[in-house]
């Protein structure tokens, strides 16, 4: 077989470092056709060359016009645009857009890839904030992909839409527009290059609509599609860091660190875009372990990147007892920003507004963020809302009612494994039972949050623990039995258990089982444990035959 027919087999099955091998010792020997010198240039972006295939691109252009094939040079001048714009070079990729523009206008018959250009237009509106103007541009550029056959075009118009109808506030059916996007890419529809767009687009969207479940479907959806292509670097960086966000909410901080590492390591081998959000998961998991000189360090590193560093730099001040600085720099950067950033900075604004003094502006925070959880039914924003509400009404005097809203928040919390805003919420509780009067409940949910906080390392907030309790305001009342001190009592199956159970009838191991949850193996140790205590049972042989008995295997 020749050096080219194995650049093209080797493409074929996603060995790009292969591809790229074969395909430049053919094109030592003869002109590569257009079509290969096309391919040859996708396989060295996604090895870890954005620049070089950026280029091998233009060539691919060029040799495409001179062939007179103007639709197959037209979709090259986009793919090139939209190249650069990812790498940071907008200027050079709109000169290449208007260049793919004017091959379309002079043709005499429509392009087949017409609607690859309208996808710019709609990014460029959705960076500026105008839902309107980019759901009318990606639209377009979907109908067009659909009429003429351009399944790439299709699929990214139906991802930009789904991303400026959620900017719109319809949120249900901008989530529904992205499942359907990513149908094409997990079937094979569409190109490579734009099946990673739109993996890692959809995960960073789930993200800023709080829809934790989708997020963590996809992102394992990301993982499995980047292990089955031979040394993927491009987008596989972008995998990690959003794997670094999920193990942080799940507890597993060591393994959130090691992620956004590896991201970053990635990012310079060639996945430029994997560097934005892993220095300030870095900082996160600092800010939260206490190691405050690292998580300054690492928020400004993401803001060098481009990448916005709050709520986390605000969050850090507060924690170093500085909340007047906490509150003028969240307030900065809520001013004039998008209304899918500002969403991700209102629970911190609760607390940092109220730690600073400005009951109203907490206030009005809390009430923005009930609004919005009203529009958007998601676990995860609930519990961000009654967590907020929960800790005003407590400000404000009335402890039985925060005491309602706080044991929901815990209870969202829990059912979505994210055992630190858990026992921030049982840590919540032990003030509230404490108004009321009730020092048992107040020292249970204290001993509760301190066994948590203390697990994962979270010396600031376990330091918090130990400072006085708020004298009681208002009548006291009995707050009645508090919610479990541990969370191991017997009881029906979590629906963490039973992903847990499921897997481990599946014969995967615990290390295996974490990485598919984003959890720690500790984790999924407790979790094992809790589920023989509550079934009875007494190893995972046992566990795997009450799986297939009760249908959860």
């Amino acid at each position: 077989m020749s050096s080219l027919a194995e650049g093209r087999e080797a493409y074929a099955e996603r060995r790009w470092p292969d591809a790229v091998g074969q395909y430049t010792a053919a094109e030592r020997d003869t002109e590569l056709p257009a079509t290969d010198l096309e391919q040859l240039a996708t396989s060295v972006i996604l090895a870890g060359g954005p620049a070089e295939g950026t280029d091998i691109l233009a060539r691919a252009h060029l040799k495409y016009l001179a062939d007179g094939d103007y639709d197959s040079a037209a979709r090259c001048a986009a793919w090139t645009g939209l190249n650069l714009m990812l790498q940071g070079e907008p200027a050079r990729g709109a000169g290449w857009f208007a260049r793919g523009r004017r091959i379309v206008e002079d043709l005499p018959a429509p392009c087949r890839f017409e609607g690859l250009l309208f996808v710019p237009v709609g990014l460029g509106a959705l960076y500026q904030g105008d839902g309107a103007a980019a759901a009318e541009a990606f639209a377009r550029a979907g109908e067009l992909g659909r009429q003429r056959g351009d399944p790439d075009a299709a699929a990214l118009g139906m991802l930009g839409l789904g991303q400026a109808t959620i900017l719109l506030g319809r949120f249900e059916e901008g989530l529904a527009l992205l499942d359907e996007a990513m149908v094409a890419a997990t079937v094979g529809e569409v190109s490579p290059f734009p099946a990673g767009i739109i993996y890692c687009a959809v995960i960073e969207t789930c993200r800023l609509a709080f829809d934790l479940h989708r997020a963590q479907e996809w992102t394992r959806a990301l993982d499995r599609w980047c292990q089955a292509q031979q040394h993927l670097v491009f987008f596989s960086g972008q995998c990690q860091m959003h794997r670094a966000e999920l193990y942080r909410l799940h507890g597993a901080w060591s393994e959130a660190l090691d992620a956004a590492t590896t991201a970053q390591d990635l990012a310079f081998r060639g996945d430029p875009m994997a560097i934005y959000g892993s220095f300030y998961e870095q900082g996160e998991i600092h800010r939260l372990r206490g190691n405050f000189d690292d998580a300054e360090a690492c928020y400004l590193h993401a803001l060098e990147t481009g990448f916005p560093p709050q709520p986390g730099l605000a969050l850090l001040r507060l924690a170093q007892g500085r909340p007047d600085q906490a509150q003028a720099l969240l307030r900065q950067a809520m001013t004039g920003v998008g209304p899918d950033y500002r969403r991700r900075m209102l629970a911190a604004c609760v607390d940092i507004e109220l730690a600073a003094g400005d009951a109203e502006a907490a206030r009005a925070a809390a009430e923005e963020l009930a609004s919005l959880s009203g529009a958007l039914d998601m676990p995860m924003l609930h519990a961000l809302a009654d967590q907020s509400r929960a800790a005003l009404l407590l400000h404000d005097g009335d402890a039985a009612a925060a005491l309602v809203l706080v044991r929901r928040a815990w209870s969202r919390w829990f059912s979505l494994d994210v055992p630190f805003e858990a026992a921030r919420c049982r840590a919540l509780m032990a003030s509230v039972c404490a108004a009321l009067g009730d020092e048992q409940s107040a020292r249970l949910e204290r001993a509760a949050a301190r066994t948590v906080f203390a697990e994962l390392g979270a010396a600031p907030a376990l330091s918090e623990l130990e400072e006085p309790e708020p004298t009681p305001v208002g009548r006291a009342v009995a707050a009645g039995p508090a919610l479990p001190s541990t969370d191991n009592d017997a009881g029906p199956l979590t629906a963490r258990e039973t992903e847990v159970l499921h897997l481990v009838s599946a014969g995967l191991s615990n290390r295996d089982i974490a990485a598919e949850l984003f959890i720690s193996e500790k984790t999924v140790a407790r979790h094992l444990s809790n589920i023989f205590t509550k079934l009875g049972l007494t190893s995972r042989a046992a566990a795997t035959a009450y799986a297939y008995q009760h249908g959860l295997a």
